[in-house]
């Protein structure tokens, strides 16, 4: 079967070069983004593959299923990219990898955390300039803090174990309790109480219309002073506007993001001799006590090669009659 791979980069190539080699499919990479502009170049091809940052809107998929396009292969966990409404109307099966390496985000959350905590990325450009002074480099021990963590699936529970580990009291807000982070000791709270009990605060939840901004105005102003907020799920799970005024008036101690919420237009993308135009962004980049990666949480070894994997499984069990149910995007996934 005919795929178009859509979004592809020098980094995840060898990956699906590997994992294509094997199945024996017949896979066209194309480096450009899928909108309704590029959708053309899927013509002859029975499935497309996409990235977080391509267009799954309804135009752009009536555009692919009009060349006859009847599969779209997700290289990510989260579909909130995608019109699923839209797919199933036009008969088009939506598939996704509904997990790749737990400990790739997590671990990226937390190395976040101590980055933040410890001021590693502006002791870094100090000593580039031979500036060795140590003065506004403060941090805390994070033995014997409060950590909340917003989602307690196969990352959260990672995060939780860590957080354990460094000697944290860990709180956690998920309509499901894990068992298994009651079994290391982790207390369910509602959200006020994680927000006003927590030192740090980090999110891994899934973007739906219930956690949409759930990190708002009104949550930031339960929150403690000098809180730590990270955030390596969805860009649209925090207000970005709320979160700059919180940080404006210094009740925000410091924010760790990995994600954005309007990042398809920044992220994946050298825009190093451009000026950016998106002034909200501009604006978050300019506080000393944020640090901004370009969603590159999934980016290790294992992570990429269990994407690229099941990937390409999804397409060959299209092309064999039918997709695993767990990979599957439909709409009972999507939470009211």
């Amino acid at each position: 079967m005919k795929t178009a791979i859509y979004s592809v980069k020098s980094y995840e190539r060898p990956y699906l070069e590997a994992a294509g080699a094997a199945s024996g499919q017949e896979l066209v990479y194309l480096a450009a983004s899928l909108n309704e502009a590029t959708a053309p170049l899927a013509a002859g091809a029975a499935g497309v593959s996409i990235f977080v940052g391509d267009d799954g809107s309804a135009k752009v998929l009536r555009a692919l299923a009009g060349l006859g396009v009847r599969l779209l292969a997700l290289r990510s966990t989260g579909f909130n990219h995608v019109d699923v409404e839209e797919a199933e109307r036009l008969g088009m099966t939506v598939a996704r990898v509904p997990a790749y390496s737990p400990h790739a985000v997590a671990e990226h959350a937390v190395a976040l955390m101590l980055a933040l905590n410890r001021k590693v990325h502006r002791a870094y450009n100090r000593v580039r300039e031979q500036n060795f002074e140590l003065q506004g480099l403060m941090g805390f021990d994070m033995h014997g803090k409060t950590a909340g963590v917003v989602g307690t699936g196969k990352i959260g529970e990672v995060v939780c174990r860590i957080l354990r580990g460094f000697g944290c009291g860990v709180l956690a807000f998920d309509p499901s309790p894990n068992p298994d982070c009651l079994a290391m000791g982790v207390r369910y709270v509602d959200l006020p109480t994680l927000c006003a009990e927590s030192d740090i605060i980090s999110l891994h939840c899934p973007l739906t219309p219930a956690t949409r901004h759930l990190i708002d105005a009104k949550s930031l102003a339960w929150m403690k002073p000098g809180v730590m907020l990270v955030n390596t799920s969805r860009g649209a799970v925090i207000d970005t506007r709320a979160l700059i005024a919180a940080l404006k008036q210094g009740r925000v101690g410091s924010v760790g993001l990995d994600v954005y919420e309007e990042e398809g237009d920044l992220f994946f993308r050298d825009l190093s001799a451009e000026v950016i135009q998106d002034d909200v962004f501009v604006r978050l980049m300019t506080f000393p006590n944020v640090l901004i990666t370009a969603h590159q949480g999934f980016l290790t070894h294992e992570a990429c090669t269990a994407i690229a994997e099941t990937t390409i499984g999804n397409i060959a069990d299209f092309e064999r009659g039918g997709v695993k149910v767990g990979n599957l995007v439909t709409r009972r996934l999507i939470a009211p």
